[in-house]
Formats: structure tokens, C-alpha cells, sequence
């Protein structure tokens, strides 16, 4: 039988709160009864959209992350805002950074990336059916976009060229191999030749 290792919130306290971001800091009761802090970011969730064209082509992002001080190639992504369901903010934000509509949303699963620092819930789209409208970029938001062959994202990502975490690899892989019919799902984690860990990807959506 399996151990408990749940630990007590005994206090909390707003170490910092930004305009997206909230910083806290609790006291927690061990499962030995003594005390700790825990550190924390808390997230308002956001949501990964993978746009794949008729031909196998995946639209990327490359922008300028600067708490990396690097160009980075991404997926279209973004937080969602408050009370927003999670579909809405994801068909939202591939428009606003993209210009792209899609007529087909699949849920791929919701990722946990962030486990030991924060409690940010990501869910993951595959959208088809692509036209584009027009871009709608903040003020504050540079980047370009481009059609890459999902074969070649997937060995960008594997040879660590596409940096946003592992969840991409993740939603990547599992989104070519569906598209290819060669889906392989397994106690609702991905694994595929051992190349992934089958941690915090899950394929159905949560509660919250």
C-alpha cells in the first residue's frame, strides 16, 4: 500500500502578486509533524495549441524570451484569463498571436509542467481546418511565424532545438502520431520507446 505524504497548510501569506503572476509562501505541516515553507507560483492556467495544416505542416512561433535572454521556436500558447474556459482562451490566442482560425478543436490532455514550483495547468489542442483572419498582436508582443513539417519539429524538439518544455515534446509527438493513426495511449500517459517519462500528462481534463 502506498504512503501518505500529504502535507498540512497551516498558514499562507502573498509573497508577491503581479499583474499575472502570485508568489506565495506557506507554513506546511510535514507528514513527520514538523514544520516547512513552501515556495510557489500560483498560475491562472493557460492554454498550447498545436495548428497542424492539411499538408503536415505545423505553425510555430519564434519570439524573444527574455527571462532566457534567447529567441525561442514555440507552440502558439497563452494564460487564461479569468473564468475563461480553456478552449475559448485557446482559439482566442492562436488568432491574436497567429491571424489562424481553425474549424477543428481536439483536446490532446492537460500538462502539469511545473510541478515543484508551481500549481500551472496547461491544456493541450490539436486545431485543423486553418484560414487565416488577421493578426492581433498586444503592444507589448514581437514575434514571426512559420510552417514547419511536423517530422522535423518532432527531431527539433528531441535534439533540445525547441526549448519550451517537455511538454511540447510531449504534445507534439502525441499529436503526429494520431494524425498518423499510431496513437499510443497507456494508463492515460504517453509513452513512446521509453523516450518519456509518463509524468503529469494526462488525457482527459480535470476537474477545475
Amino acid at each position: 500500500m502506498s504512503q501518505d505524504f500529504t502535507e498540512t497548510q497551516l498558514e499562507s501569506r502573498i509573497a508577491y502578486s503581479g499583474r499575472m503572476l502570485e508568489v506565495r509562501a506557506d507554513t506546511v505541516r510535514l507528514p513527520n509533524g514538523k514544520k516547512a515553507t513552501r515556495e510557489y507560483i500560483v498560475h491562472p492556467g493557460a492554454a498550447v495549441i498545436v495548428p497542424m495544416f492539411e499538408d503536415g505542416t505545423v505553425l510555430v512561433e519564434r519570439q524573444y524570451r527574455y527571462p532566457v535572454k534567447q529567441h525561442m521556436l514555440e507552440l502558439p500558447a497563452g494564460k487564461i484569463d479569468l473564468r475563461e474556459d480553456p478552449e475559448r482562451a485557446a482559439r482566442r490566442e492562436l488568432l491574436e498571436e497567429t491571424g489562424y482560425q481553425a474549424e477543428r478543436w481536439d483536446l490532446i490532455g492537460t500538462l502539469m509542467p511545473c510541478i515543484g514550483y508551481s500549481d500551472e495547468l496547461i491544456y493541450a489542442y490539436l486545431a485543423q481546418g486553418l484560414t487565416y483572419s488577421k493578426q492581433k498582436l498586444d503592444d507589448e508582443e514581437f514575434l514571426e511565424t512559420s510552417r514547419v513539417p511536423m517530422a522535423e519539429l518532432l527531431q527539433l524538439s528531441l535534439d533540445a532545438k525547441m526549448q519550451r518544455c517537455r511538454m511540447l515534446k510531449q504534445s507534439l509527438l502525441y499529436s503526429g502520431l494520431r494524425i498518423l493513426g499510431k496513437g499510443i495511449v497507456r494508463n492515460k500517459s504517453l509513452t513512446v520507446a521509453g523516450l518519456f517519462t509518463p509524468l503529469n500528462f494526462q488525457f482527459l481534463p480535470p476537474s477545475r
